[in-house]
C-alpha cells in the first residue's frame, strides 16, 4: 500500500499536468473558434452535441452548461445517432462534434450525414488531421501531450480539455448574449443559488409576525411583544407605524443586568435609535449581507414611503438555503 506522500505525489502531478495541458490550449485558439461562437450566435435553431465514450460524458455537461448560459442546447450519443436519434437534427441545428481521435467508427459513419443534412459541424478534437477535423466547418484543437493515466489511455487530460473548450463556448455566447444575473435566475430557480438570484425580502416577510410598541409602553408590555412574536425583536413605531427605535431580546437582557425595577421603565428608555433597515423590495441576499456587516440577527423592513412592515431574521434566509 503506497504511503501518503506517494499519493499525494501522484495527485500533484495529475493537477500540474492537466492545469498545464490546459493552459496551452490558449495558444491553439484561432480564428475558427471565432467564427463558431459567431455562428452559433446567429443560428437559428439549436446545438447538439455529440460523442462517443467519455467524450459523450462531456457531451453531457456542455449541453448542461449551454442550456442554463442561454444556448438551447440538446445531447445526442454519436452511437444512437446512426440507429435513429439521428432525427434529433433540424434543419438550423449547430452539431458539435466530440472525439480525441476523430477517427472512431461511429464518428466516420455520422459526420457524412450530418453533413448531407447541410447542417454545419464544430469539431473539438485532438487530431486536427483526423476525418473528424478535415470534414467539420470549425475545427477548435483539444490536443493534449499526454493523458494523465500512467499508461497514457484513459481519457483523463483530453477530457478535460474538452471540458475546457466547451466552457470557453459557452462563456463566449453569454457575453454575446449579455445574459445577466437576472436572466441566470430564470433558469435556476431552485436551490440556493437560485433563491439568492431571485429571493426579495417580501417573499420572507410575509408569513412572518409583526411586532411592534410604542415608545411610551412598558417594558413589560415589550417582553411579552418579543416573546409572542417569536422573532427575538420588536421595531418601535409612532402612530403612522414610521420606525422610531428597535429593542431586541439582547436589550432586553442587558436591562435585566442592570436593574430589576422594569415596571418604572418604558420601551424609549432601552430602545435603539438607529436601527438597520431594509427595504421590502430589496434582494434578500442584501439583508444577509447587512446582517453581516453589522453584526446582527434581526432587521426591521420597510415600504415605498418608510413604514415598518416586517422584520427578516437571520433564520429565514438559513431555511431559504442562502445563507
Amino acid at each position: 500500500m503506497k504511503d501518503a506522500n506517494a499519493i499525494l505525489s501522484t495527485a500533484k502531478e495529475t493537477i500540474l499536468l492537466e492545469s498545464n495541458a490546459i493552459a496551452n490550449l490558449a495558444n491553439l485558439l484561432d480564428s475558427s473558434f471565432t467564427k463558431a461562437v459567431n455562428f452559433i450566435y446567429n443560428s437559428k435553431g439549436r446545438v447538439i452535441v455529440t460523442g462517443i465514450g467519455k467524450s459523450a460524458n462531456i457531451a453531457t455537461k456542455m449541453v448542461a452548461t449551454f442550456n442554463s448560459t442561454g444556448t438551447p442546447a440538446v445531447f445526442m450519443h454519436a452511437a444512437d445517432a446512426i440507429h435513429g436519434d439521428l432525427g434529433n437534427v433540424q434543419d438550423d441545428d449547430v452539431v458539435i462534434c466530440i472525439s480525441k481521435s476523430g477517427n472512431t467508427p461511429e464518428i466516420k459513419v455520422l459526420v457524412p450525414l450530418i453533413k448531407n443534412s447541410k447542417n454545419k459541424i464544430i469539431a473539438i478534437t485532438g487530431n486536427p488531421d483526423s476525418f473528424l477535423g478535415k470534414n467539420a466547418d470549425f475545427l477548435l484543437n483539444s490536443y493534449v501531450e499526454k493523458e494523465a493515466c500512467p499508461n497514457n489511455l484513459a481519457p483523463t487530460t483530453s477530457t478535460t480539455a474538452q471540458l475546457v473548450l466547451g466552457d470557453a463556448l459557452a462563456v463566449c455566447l453569454l457575453d454575446l448574449r449579455e445574459f445577466s444575473s437576472s436572466d441566470f435566475a430564470k433558469y435556476h430557480p431552485g436551490g440556493a443559488l437560485g433563491k439568492r438570484l431571485y429571493l426579495r425580502v417580501s417573499d420572507l416577510t410575509q408569513n412572518n409576525e409583526l411586532p411592534k410598541v410604542k415608545s411610551t409602553d412598558k417594558v413589560t408590555k415589550v417582553i411579552v411583544e418579543i416573546s409572542e412574536k417569536r422573532l427575538g425583536v420588536t421595531a418601535v413605531v409612532d402612530n403612522n407605524d414610521k420606525i422610531t427605535g428597535i429593542i431586541t431580546d439582547g436589550d432586553i437582557r442587558r436591562m435585566l443586568s442592570k436593574t430589576t425595577k422594569i415596571d418604572e421603565l418604558r420601551a424609549a428608555d432601552i430602545m435603539s435609535t438607529t436601527p438597520k433597515t431594509i427595504d421590502v423590495d430589496a434582494m434578500a441576499v442584501e439583508a444577509l449581507e447587512t446582517m453581516e456587516n453589522n453584526n446582527i440577527t434581526q432587521i426591521l423592513v420597510t415600504d415605498v414611503d418608510n413604514n415598518y412592515v416586517g422584520v427578516v431574521h437571520l433564520h429565514d434566509l438559513i431555511k431559504e438555503g442562502i445563507f
